[in-house]
């Protein structure tokens, strides 16, 4: 499944973001039941899993991010989305949008750059 993000950019301290990732057409029929998740990757850090949301729209977060970001899902768009609010520095990175199956095999597309300034 080859996603492609978007939205990302410079914003400042506290400021709010929303990302999208987007899926092909192609995958139209099997959109729906994918968990997707999205996943980010810091100046000199591992990549970690920031949110996910399954097929039923249930949530997880990073506690990093607990109450900060939101993941959402539109299957009839064949998009899912990422409310991010009260950025801080230590949110900069590079985002990804992904399947946790993808993402273990290491399969990821191109991210999209967020950088919180101070």
């Amino acid at each position: 499944v080859q996603l492609v993000e978007s939205g990302g950019d410079l914003v400042q301290d506290g400021g709010s973001l929303r990302l999208t990732c987007s899926a092909p057409r192609s995958i139209t029929s099997v959109f729906n039941p994918l968990t997707l998740g999205w996943y980010r990757q810091a100046p000199g850090k591992q990549r970690e899993l920031v949110a996910q949301i399954d097929s039923y729209r249930a949530t997880n977060y990073g506690d990093s991010v607990k109450g900060r970001f939101t993941i959402s899902r539109d299957n009839a768009r064949k998009r899912v989305y990422l409310q991010m609010s009260s950025l801080k520095a230590e949110d900069t990175g590079v985002y990804y949008c992904n399947t946790p199956i993808q993402a273990n095999a290491n399969d990821w597309g191109q991210g999209t750059q967020v950088t919180v300034s101070s």
